[in-house]
């Protein structure tokens, strides 16, 4: 429920049922966006798949064993790789700036 001079969110294509009475906007039945017959403005790429997002919104999620930028990656994520290198790079930036900073340190 809205007030009556806002709209649904999403708009009202959004929602099966809107009623309009003299304070309020009632929107019921949101609309899933990914069955509908309309064309979506932002079809999902290949390997990928739509799920509603909210009222009026999708999301494209990439199906299995599929990744990255518009999921045109195949296999999984180097989790691992990425985890290592993130890891490294943060304990020597740490190391570093300690190593420098610690004589500004005052002592008690």
């Amino acid at each position: 429920a809205v007030p009556s001079t806002l709209e649904c969110p999403g708009g009202s294509d959004s929602w099966q049922d809107v009623t309009v009475d003299s304070s309020s906007r009632l929107c019921q039945g949101q609309r899933n966006p990914c069955n509908s017959s309309a064309e979506l403005a932002w079809p999902c790429p290949e390997n990928s798949v739509c799920v509603p997002d909210g009222p009026g919104l999708i999301q494209c999620l990439c199906d299995k064993l599929f990744h990255g930028y518009k999921c045109l990656r195949e296999g999984t994520f180097p989790l691992l790789l990425f985890g290592g290198i993130l890891g490294t790079a943060t304990v020597s930036l740490s190391l570093l700036l300690w190593g420098t900073q610690r004589r500004k340190a005052k002592t008690p």
